[in-house]
């Protein structure tokens, strides 16, 4: 997820991406979200298994910026806030 800008990216995991996305949106979590504006989802991807979700996270959060960046341009060029595609 980033803010408006772009500037700011944060990695997570979550077993309900809708409901985690809107209680972004609603700030309705205290913490780096909420004071950093962090709000849209440009990035995820889907796991039957927590195991392998969380070894997924470990390692984007462990890479550079510069590879965030390339995983989120390889998903979603445009950084679209791809919320309202995960409620349908």
């Amino acid at each position: 997820m980033t803010n408006k800008y772009n500037t700011v990216l944060c990695t997570g995991i979550t077993n309900n991406l809708i409901r985690r996305v809107y209680e972004h949106k609603e700030k309705s979590i205290k913490g780096f979200t909420k004071r950093y504006n962090i709000d849209k989802l440009v990035y995820y991807e889907v796991f039957e298994d927590i195991t392998d979700a969380i070894a997924c996270e470990k390692q984007i959060k462990g890479g550079s910026r510069k590879k965030k960046v390339e995983l989120i341009n390889g998903f979603n060029e445009a950084w679209k806030d791809l919320y309202e595609d995960i409620c349908d």
